[in-house]
């Protein structure tokens, strides 16, 4: 986990963000996270792999956090501070749901297969490094886009994971190198998710007492 992900300078305002590339991003995200997302879905079931269908949904909830994202862009701070509220809950919310999922695998999942895990990781690889390189520029604004440079960076660290586990599988035969990355996988979403709510409500609390004076 890089150690500016945990510093927190003062936001850019929205005037001096190149707002049309940013859209344009953010329009090439959703695209590629929705495609992915119908890969890794079907790859997962296939392969029987929890971490290939964990990633199949964080795609699904990234492609969700770029259409809002697009959708309050132009908006006031306040309304994308609180656009940025709604995805910290989606990925704390994912989280939570490949633990509880991770953790009823391990009473009994069969041994998913390497060969399709490794081949789907890479491919994902790929997909998140162009975005999050796409993102890298605006991922000190603020707490809305803070939130799309964190989600694009988690992906492509539980990308590299999943190809881990599909090695740690191959050479172990047994499920539990993909169950310990699903379990990471949500760590990194927990984490994600608190990181983005602070920042929010710091800015939903700015814009408070600017209103108080």
């Amino acid at each position: 986990m890089s150690a500016h992900c945990c510093q927190h300078e003062p936001p850019k305002p929205a005037a001096i963000v190149d707002l049309a590339r940013y859209r344009r991003v953010l329009w090439i995200a959703l695209l590629v996270n929705a495609a992915m997302f119908a890969v890794e879905l079907g790859a997962g079931y296939r392969a029987g792999s929890l971490s290939l269908l964990a990633d199949a949904i964080d795609f699904a909830g990234d492609a969700l956090n770029y259409g809002v994202s697009l959708a309050v862009l132009s908006a006031a701070l306040a309304w994308r501070a609180r656009a940025a509220v709604l995805k910290g809950l989606c990925m704390a919310g994912f989280g939570l749901f490949v633990i509880i999922r991770a953790v009823w695998g391990a009473l009994g999942g069969a041994v998913p297969d390497a060969a399709t895990m490794g081949v789907v990781g890479a491919i994902a690889l790929l997909a998140n490094v162009g975005v999050a390189w796409m993102l890298y520029a605006f991922r000190e604004g603020d707490a809305n886009m803070r939130s799309v440079w964190l989600c694009s960076r988690n992906d492509a660290i539980g990308n590299l994971a999943v190809m881990g586990a599909a090695a740690g599988v191959l050479g172990t035969g047994t499920a539990w190198p993909d169950l310990a990355v699903a379990a990471v996988m949500a760590a990194l979403a927990l984490q994600g998710g608190w990181l983005v709510l602070r920042q929010a409500r710091g800015e939903l609390t700015a814009q408070a007492h600017e209103h108080a004076h």
